[in-house]
């Protein structure tokens, strides 16, 4: 009984204390997504972004994004006011979400704070473009 009670607790707060695993910059980013054969997501981001800030605590907190986007993507942050967002992936607002293959942006960005269905439903079409891609070559 111990031990189920125990391995339920463990389940739990690990689902709860999951985190998106973030690349340290953009050029291990890059190489990571080239050599795991993943699409790689550009979260472009200012320090004191209200929506930036939204989008971090309510959408990309969410225990199904984060198992998807640490299972079939591989994430970076570009902060603009330090300096780690590649000129071209700069947007006239923040937070900008990209997705790239290769070194090749798949869309435009998505702009804003997207709630969790909508950004659940845009990396089902990102793995699926990415899988599509990859299959006619």
């Amino acid at each position: 009984m111990v031990k189920i009670v125990f391995i339920i607790a463990l389940s739990v707060f690990s689902l709860f204390g999951a985190e998106i695993k973030w690349e340290k910059n953009i050029t291990s980013a890059v190489q990571r997504a080239d050599k795991e054969h993943k699409p790689l997501m550009v979260l472009v981001t200012k320090n004191g972004c209200r929506w930036c800030d939204i989008f971090k605590q309510k959408t990309l907190s969410n225990p199904k994004i984060i198992a998807v986007l640490n299972r079939d993507f591989i994430a970076v942050e570009g902060i603009v006011d330090e300096g780690s967002v590649p000129p071209s992936l700069m947007t006239q607002g923040t937070p900008a979400t990209w997705f790239i293959k290769g070194r090749t942006p798949m869309f435009e960005p998505i702009m804003g704070a997207a709630d969790s269905v909508d950004f659940l439903d845009a990396l089902d079409v990102v793995k699926q473009e990415y899988k599509n891609n990859a299959t006619k070559k």
